[in-house]
């Protein structure tokens, strides 16, 4: 059969088959142990040249609609690395390997084509995985992301399910079919994959297919599809997969309450972390930790003696990189005149207190009457910005509005 393997798999709880099939296969890889599975689940391929890709997406390219998954790393770097995508269809269910796959050009002009709804769960690290790795393949192409999209976590929360339900406990909510575990810690970087791995890999896909199924008729049925359209729409917004460098020091708390030159340091040596991490793919942290980003901007250091005393600072960042530390410190006291003056936090009055808790009551009233998750309608932060500053941005756009957004507005007074 020219290399391919194709062992069968017969369920001991259904009596219905799973079939493998391996396009040339690295002969170490044994057939599949037998296991349980789902009677509405599709046969699997893998594939690992390029010729293989081309027509596992031929056979995917018939489906209106493709379940997408992915398995990366990043415990060591700054961006993740794909290591396996997960594709299924009712027909059919494809692993794809890009680390043996040199040209995947294939592939992402598959996800990027509109035709095709791209089913996914818990979607943002997926979808940032899949825009890096198509970003580093054609550096300068504008970023792209893979779309129109549909969350079953989204969709589940919709439903009544809890916001952040994982995907083991919507397919055993929904499908009364309980996934193995036992690879999530896995190191997927390694060849050969085992057919343990390829299994776990393959069911995290497969059963996206009757889940969607199943939630697409559920929306339907309660009238939320157009909820579900509108929330998944806010997938595709490139700016949640990508730092900026001069944004970075976002991701850091507690700057407003900073003194102005210690704000202008902070921003500039996050900038400078940033572009280094990327430059280098390693994570952020082993650049330099924010506790020693904080403490270089708080305490000013005007040499390299100042530096040393600061802990937090590796000998060789010190060594390495201290000159640079310090030429960004004295920019930094340079622009202080730019930022604003610290604030004082003071504490929320009581009575506003007391307020925010009988909005998030009304909140979570609402939830159960409509079957939502309550986190899914409106957040704490919602009923604060409301409270403290008179603005409710957030739950008076779409479908919000009239789900809870008006209510909140009546109760609290006329936003801002």
């Amino acid at each position: 059969m020219n290399g391919r393997k194709v062992p069968t798999l017969v369920s001991h709880s259904r009596g219905h088959s799973r079939w493998w099939s391996f396009w040339r296969f690295p002969s170490t890889i044994h057939p599949l142990t037998t296991y349980t599975t789902h009677s509405t689940v599709s046969p699997t391929r893998y594939a690992h040249t390029e010729s293989e890709l081309a027509h596992a997406l031929s056979l995917l390219a018939a489906s209106d609609f493709v379940a997408i998954d992915t398995e990366f790393m990043r415990e060591s770097t700054y961006f993740p690395r794909l290591c396996l995508v997960q594709a299924a269809t009712a027909e059919h269910c494809v692993l794809i390997d890009p680390l043996a796959i040199q040209d995947l050009s294939a592939l992402w002009d598959f996800l990027l084509d509109r035709r095709r709804l791209k089913v996914l769960h818990a979607a943002r690290q997926d979808l940032e995985t899949l825009t890096i790795a198509m970003s580093r393949s054609q550096p300068g192409a504008p970023t792209s992301i893979p779309g129109p999209l549909f969350d079953t976590q989204i969709a589940a929360g919709l439903l009544g399910h809890a916001g952040q339900i994982g995907y083991g406990g919507l397919v055993q909510a929904r499908l009364d079919h309980v996934l193995v575990k036992g690879h999530a810690r896995t190191d997927w970087t390694r060849r050969p994959l085992s057919p343990e791995q390829l299994s776990y890999a393959a069911d995290d896909v497969r059963y996206l297919v009757p889940l969607y199924r199943d939630l697409q008729a559920a929306l339907a049925a309660r009238g939320r599809t157009a909820w579900a359209d509108e929330e998944n729409a806010t997938l595709e917004d490139p700016s949640l997969y990508r730092t900026e460098p001069q944004d970075a020091w976002r991701r850091l708390k507690g700057l407003d309450r900073m003194q102005p030159d210690q704000r202008a340091i902070i921003k500039l040596l996050a900038q400078w972390r940033e572009s280094r991490a990327i430059d280098s793919d390693k994570p952020r942290g082993w650049i330099l930790a924010d506790e020693a980003l904080r403490e270089v901007a708080e305490r000013r250091p005007q040499s390299i003696d100042d530096l040393q005393r600061i802990r937090g600072i590796p000998e060789g960042t010190i060594k390495r990189q201290g000159d640079e530390l310090l030429r960004l410190v004295r920019e930094g006291r340079l622009a202080a005149g730019n930022e604003a003056a610290a604030t004082i936090p003071t504490k929320p009055d009581p009575q506003q207190l007391a307020e925010v808790t009988r909005l998030m009551a009304v909140v979570r009233a609402r939830a159960q009457a409509l079957q939502i998750a309550p986190e899914l309608l409106a957040t704490r932060r919602d009923a604060e910005q409301l409270v403290f500053s008179g603005h409710a941005d957030h739950v008076l756009r779409g479908w919000r509005r009239q789900a809870i957004g008006d209510q909140l507005i009546a109760l609290a007074g006329p936003a801002k």
